[in-house]
């Protein structure tokens, strides 16, 4: 089968900077700043194709505003992984599903022992960490670059030593307590989940529990309360030792563990004491929020009934070239609520919309209760769709908002929220998404008002950007951080 999205899914060699972008409509005079994005762009060397969405080497997409004008530039991350692919052609470092050819001796030396030889492609996230701006990938080695040149400064170096091969992109900022919270997975004869805290502008990690993991699972993101650290362990998981000793790529090592439950673990903030909660096996990048509420916890996330969501995001069947083809799955926007007192987990579905990449106004109401999500949505109606629309979802109504153009796919909405002097509201503010327009060759960046989800203005740039994963907007390098709009 073919599909017009499949563009989405090629290179893009070139890398520009303009400075003036037309802007077809009219941007707020109080929007200024930078919307950040990384995302794959590069999809093969000299000698090796890549196989899996979440391989592509990273490129830095930089979208500037000021006085309602835009500009734009991209770059590619000057990652190790991406010179080795470069200047050698070869892929040189174990990504998500592509593997170079080691010997099970260099196996062992780049997982078990040498850290520097994990990949630090960083293309799944960008944040700022102790006072530097950083591409992040799943694995423990951020990327420094410059905002402003999008030049790649080298990689982060903390000031401890915690050790751990595996984290997430997704790292919570709490400026009430001024800090950043993240975990790190060790893989070994005994892995562990290590949750830490980090000091606004400190390299240093402190940490606040060690958990052991017999068989780790594949946790993307995780949620965070003013108390707690919430993880998932959904039942894909591995045997550390197949991924030393299989010739598979990282994550064909996983497997899914029909039979087992998926445990939240919460972890306390303050003790590290750690309570978990079973609950019906399912699978889930994303956290959307959470937030306490008399004796529960609330956990709202993006969830699949099982992890073949995985399977579909291999390059050959997003290019229609895989015979059958597998439509994506589609995932639930679900609450889940466990009961401090009985130790019940129990779940609802909170909409009807079947929503990706989602986004909340996280300095506002991340940790807490909330009324307004964003993401990107899908038609479950048609087996060959993507992400084909932008979707906002009042939970407190359940009711919904659709932005939708026929040949049009949106990335993640990115959500900026106004100044207080216009408006204290949770959803006064604009969402920004980069869309693919499959018709025209080229990508734009679109801006809508977040609470009426109306366009207000769009700006082309000359080429396509491919799909990517998530990005945030900075409002100025010299304020703190907190995700998405870097400013508590």
């Amino acid at each position: 089968m073919s599909n017009e999205y499949g563009l989405g899914f090629t290179t893009l060699e070139e890398e520009t900077r303009l400075s003036d972008v037309p802007v077809q409509g009219e941007l707020p005079a109080w929007l200024r700043g930078t919307l950040v994005r990384t995302g794959p762009a590069k999809y093969e060397t000299d000698q090796q194709p890549l196989r899996h969405w979440f391989d592509g080497y990273a490129m830095l997409h930089a979208f500037s505003f000021a006085d309602g004008k835009v500009s734009y530039a991209n770059q590619f991350l000057d990652s190790r992984a991406y010179q080795h692919a470069r200047d050698k052609g070869t892929v040189g470092y174990r990504e998500f599903a592509t593997d170079p050819c080691r010997s099970i001796f260099k196996r062992f030396t780049q997982l078990f022992t040498n850290e520097q030889n994990l990949t630090d492609n960083g293309n799944v996230n960008v944040a700022k960490l102790a006072g530097e701006f950083v591409a992040l990938t799943e694995i423990a080695l951020p990327v420094a670059f410059d905002k402003t040149t999008l030049k790649t400064t080298g990689g982060l170096v903390y000031d401890d030593a915690l050790k751990g091969q595996g984290t997430t992109a997704h790292p919570h900022f709490d400026p009430t307590r001024g800090e950043t919270i993240n975990f790190l997975v060790r893989f070994g004869r005994r892995s562990t989940y290590t949750m830490y805290r980090m000091p606004f502008g400190q390299k240093r990690r402190v940490p606040i529990a060690t958990i052991s993991a017999r068989r780790p699972a594949y946790i993307h993101s995780f949620g965070l309360t003013p108390n707690y650290i919430i993880l998932v362990e959904n039942p894909l998981r591995v045997n550390p030792l197949d991924l030393l000793l299989r010739d598979r790529p990282f994550i064909e090592n996983y497997r899914w563990q029909t039979e087992e439950p998926s445990h939240f673990i919460l972890v306390h903030r303050d003790s590290g004491a750690v309570t978990r909660f079973a609950a019906p096996p399912f699978f889930a990048f994303h956290h959307v929020n959470a937030f306490e509420k008399d004796t529960a916890i609330i956990v709202d996330m993006c969830a699949y009934d099982n992890a073949d969501i995985i399977k579909a995001l291999y390059l050959d069947n997003l290019r229609g070239k895989r015979e059958p083809y597998l439509a994506p799955p589609v995932s639930q926007f679900r609450r889940y609520t466990l009961n401090l007192k009985t130790g019940a987990a129990t779940d609802e579905v909170l909409s009807d919309q079947l929503i990706e990449l989602p986004q909340i106004n996280y300095q506002r109401v991340n940790g807490h209760a909330y009324r307004c999500v964003y993401g990107t949505g899908v038609d479950a109606a048609n087996p060959a769709s993507f992400l084909e629309s932008l979707v906002k979802v009042d939970i407190s109504t359940r009711d919904a908002l659709v932005w939708q153009e026929a040949g049009c796919y949106p990335g993640e909405p990115v959500f900026v929220p106004a100044p207080a002097s216009v408006s204290g509201e949770e959803d006064a503010g604009l969402i920004l998404s980069v869309v693919l327009d499959a018709r025209q060759k080229h990508s734009f960046l679109l801006a809508l008002d977040a609470r009426s989800f109306t366009e207000l203005a769009r700006s082309a740039v000359p080429h396509h950007i491919p799909f990517g994963f998530h990005g945030s907007f900075f409002l100025s390098p010299s304020l703190p951080c907190a995700q998405f709009v870097h400013q508590p």
